[in-house]
């Protein structure tokens, strides 16, 4: 596959989703492939290269677990001890859960944690203050019960690593991964990433015309407090670099065991977009009977996506400067090298026929803490709406996107459970309903989250 290929379809690609700038890289078999097409900002334009700086989001979480990876293998941090031998000081809305968490727990989202709504405002927005407020975070259940993807849980990893080593958590994951591995165009520090050439994020107007996103990094509750899940920023160039180092053999910086180790199931997903099972920290899936592990992530106007294929020494990375346009822009991107470089093809699987019955039973509004879910029965389909919540929005002083707009979805051949988007942003996304001892539906997730019925709607 030659390097005017890969060109022409990232461009092709980028202006049929009216992206404004992506860079887009692959590996295989130790040789690198580039394309950048675009601009960094629609009203300052700078092209794109393989350099310039994007905000990665939550692929952070693939830098915070090899650093805490790190501790465990230099005998500092065991997976299986309980989050307090190490934060003694946690507190949550369950002391049994607390009491009870695992570092392992916070690696594969299995800590019954929600989200993250915590807000640090008030203070320094560091780790700190995070866990010190982590009580008022709800629960969706036991630790270990199930998986549900969560921000605060890799925050309050963040905290572990902070406290084993005595070093803000940004200087102690530069000095234990970014550095050894030669990632020298990685930052968390706004000041280091602003004198560089970086991406700004755009989100769309209600008129669909294209606008900077506000603040560049936008977060919840804090910056600092939210680096260890979704701070750092980092180039196509690096992030190849980030792939050799997880395809190889540790580079003196972990042991060739406890690299694979991160790569092997240590819970089962159902019905997820996210993949089959979580590793420690990637996602895990098979795709055309080929092994995938991966990660993804979206800021403020901006989106990442990273895929290794282990087996045939494999990696593409996708960065995109808009939203929602850019998830995708980077799904078409990762399906297209796949099969092009590889020949393993990614297809949706096929929704069964509309039921009437069977889509009255799910309709309702459905929560986390900062978002809503809208399953309604819209004629003779049915639809899912996705919003971050308005008076989150109004409350906070980044420039939000409202969410998602209605999008026509459908059941999977099966138990009637899973479900598939077939439109729109969240066009791929896969989930499941889930129900009480009485069958009745609770739950809904989506990427990977819980979310939980409103009791209006049930």
């Amino acid at each position: 596959m030659s390097q005017e290929k890969l060109s022409e379809f990232v461009a092709a690609q980028a202006g049929e989703f009216d992206v404004p700038g992506v860079a887009v890289g692959v590996l295989i078999d130790g040789q690198e492939f580039h394309a950048s097409h675009g601009v960094t900002h629609v009203g300052n334009p700078l092209p794109v290269d393989d350099k310039t700086l994007f905000h990665l989001g939550s692929v952070t979480k693939t830098f915070t677990s090899t650093a805490l990876m790190r501790l465990v293998a230099e005998g500092k941090v065991e997976l299986d001890a309980p989050v307090r031998r190490y934060v003694p000081e946690l507190r949550l809305a369950d002391e049994r859960s607390a009491a009870a968490i695992t570092v392992l727990n916070l690696l594969n989202h299995t800590a019954g944690l929600d989200w993250n709504l915590i807000d640090t405002d008030e203070g320094t927005g560091s780790l700190s203050e995070f866990v010190a407020k982590m009580s008022e975070l709800p629960l969706i259940g036991p630790p270990g019960a199930r998986p549900s993807y969560s921000q605060a849980g890799y925050n309050l990893a963040g905290r572990i690593i902070e406290k084993v080593t005595g070093l803000p958590f940004e200087k102690a994951v530069a000095s234990l991964v970014l550095e050894p591995a030669g990632l020298a165009n990685t930052f968390f520090d706004i000041d280091e990433i602003m004198i560089r050439r970086f991406a700004v994020g755009h989100n769309r107007d209600e008129d669909g015309a294209l606008r900077p996103a506000r603040p560049w990094r936008a977060n919840p509750s804090g910056a600092l407090a939210n680096n260890p899940g979704g701070g750092i920023a980092s180039s196509v160039s690096d992030l190849l670099s980030w792939a050799r180092f997880h395809l190889g053999a540790g580079d003196g910086v972990l042991p060739a065991q406890a690299l694979h180790s991160m790569k092997e199931p240590t819970v089962a997903l159902r019905a997820s977009t996210l993949g089959d099972a979580f590793g420690i920290c990637w996602f895990l899936r098979e795709v055309d009977g080929v092994g995938t592990v991966g990660h993804g992530g979206s800021g403020n106007g901006q989106f990442a996506d990273l895929l290794l294929v282990p087996e045939r020494n494999f990696a593409v990375v996708s960065l995109a400067n808009a939203g929602p346009e850019g998830y995708p822009f980077n799904q078409s991107v990762v399906r297209w090298a796949l099969e092009h470089y590889l020949g393993v093809v990614d297809e949706d699987p096929e929704p069964v026929p509309f039921e009437a019955t069977r889509a009255r039973e799910v309709a309702g509004r459905y929560e986390i803490d900062a978002m809503n879910l809208d399953i309604a029965v819209d004629g003779a389909r049915l639809t899912l709406a996705a919003e971050i919540k308005p008076e989150i929005r109004e409350a906070s002083e980044a420039d939000m996107p409202p969410g998602y707009a209605p999008a026509e979805m459908g059941f999977l051949p099966g138990d009637g459970d899973e479900y598939i988007v077939t439109e729109g942003g969240l066009k791929g996304q896969r989930g499941f309903f889930t129900r009480d001892a009485d069958g009745s539906v609770t739950g809904v997730d989506l990427a990977g989250r819980l979310f939980t019925r409103t009791p209006a709607t049930t």
